[in-house]
């Protein structure tokens, strides 16, 4: 008999993440993959092929730790755009190896054992392993559907007593990750004011900044542009996203020199560098950024209303969606006639019997009871692929 898997204790509890299992068994199965977030279409031709130009003219070797000086002042100069706040490319600009490796680093370098941190579930699934690895304690906030149907809000009571004389960071993802909401100005003061009467830093995940389809929610509000945020928030974001180009992993922070410090004491043991020719061709990309990000924003708008009308015509209830590559819907009714106990048993189905790979919220509570009756579909894909994943959906009809 092999030995059992050694995994330590703060990870044991996390298995594998969803977004492997659901894409593994897509594979397997031959299932239309609306699981994970990641593009079936390519990234602009001007980015690759400035990466290829790095390659050849021979930057293979490694980066600075905080990233390549060019593609920091980019950041840099993009990030002022974007919130009228001046950032210094050598004093607060960090780049990582993708957004997920900024959370880490992050919580890792400005975390002590027995600090609370405070999120919002449903959540990104790395954000509780990097709390546990780090010895913190998660405190959690439900963003549940609104009877008014506008989506997912959160109730304030509840985030006032997540705050304690220990709590060190929020987590906070806007636009969300699986919900597709956008925190609204109100409801970012209502955590901005928490985290100054409580001495608390935000680490704002904001990969998903420039896919926002509401012109309700535009422009974007980063929580570091409101009043006594900037010196206690960490920015980040990625190419990944807003590029297409999700395999490249070329992400970064931006944030107050203090903060910085801690985020590069940890990057420098996590990966110190990141790949040198993408990093050159991330700073073109960065410049040219208006060439590319409307058409894919119209594109995942699209998308996402076809997919909307379609899950609803199914006997789905479809939340709306501002923001991000993801779709949540409430699957109950249609569970209750099939049988089917809750999302885990749903998304099953879907992949064993209709052909469609979906993900099971429930993985990205702290309750999952919570997330139990919703689906997340994603729409960044080709309309063929949408319309494949409609047709096969259209069995449920039956």
């Amino acid at each position: 008999m092999p030995p059992a898997p050694a995994i330590s204790r703060a990870l044991a509890p996390f298995g594998t993440t969803i977004f492997t299992v659901m894409t593994r068994r897509a594979v397997e199965l031959g299932a239309v993959n609306l699981a994970q977030g990641f593009p079936d279409f390519e990234g602009p031709d001007f980015v690759k092929d400035a990466a290829a130009h790095a390659l050849k003219a021979e930057h293979n070797q490694y980066a600075p730790m905080p990233g390549l000086p060019v593609l920091r002042r980019a950041i840099a100069a993009r990030f002022t755009r974007m919130t009228g706040l001046p950032a210094d490319p050598d004093a607060n600009v960090t780049v990582t190896s993708g957004c997920t490796e900024a959370i880490a680093a992050s919580i890792f370098g400005l975390c002590n054992p027995g600090d609370e941190v405070v999120m919002f579930e449903p959540f990104y699934d790395s954000y509780r392993a990097s709390v546990a690895m780090a010895g913190c304690i998660g405190k959690f906030v439900a963003l549940r559907p609104q009877p008014s149907g506008t989506g997912f809000g959160f109730d304030p009571a509840e985030l006032r007593a997540a705050f304690s004389p220990r709590t060190r960071l929020v987590l906070l993802n806007t636009p969300h990750n699986p919900t597709g909401k956008v925190f609204t100005r109100l409801e970012l003061e209502q955590i901005a004011a928490l985290c100054q009467e409580f001495g608390a830093n935000v680490v704002a995940d904001e990969v998903y900044e420039r896919l926002v389809f509401d012109p309700a929610r535009l422009p974007h509000i980063h929580i570091a542009s409101l009043s006594g945020m900037a010196e206690r928030t960490v920015t980040l974001s990625s190419l990944g996203k807003t590029f297409s180009l999700t395999g490249w992993k070329i992400g970064w922070s931006v944030a107050p020199a203090h903060l910085t410090a801690g985020i590069r004491a940890a990057h420098q043991f996590l990966t110190f560098s990141v790949p040198t020719p993408l990093q050159h061709a991330a700073a073109v990309a960065l410049s040219r950024e208006e060439e590319y990000v409307p058409s894919l924003v119209r594109d995942l708008a699209a998308n996402r209303a076809v997919l909307s009308t379609e899950l609803t015509r199914l006997g789905f209830t479809v939340h709306p969606t501002d923001g991000t590559y993801f779709i949540m819907a409430d699957h109950a009714a249609i569970s209750a006639r099939l049988g089917l106990s809750d999302d885990i048993a749903f998304c099953n189905h879907l992949i064993e019997n209709v052909g469609v790979a979906a993900i099971p919220p429930s993985v990205f509570y702290d309750r999952p009871a919570l997330g139990r009756s919703l689906v997340r579909f994603a729409f960044c894909k080709k309309p063929a692929t949408i319309e494949a994943g409609i047709q096969r959906l259209a069995t449920l009809k039956a």
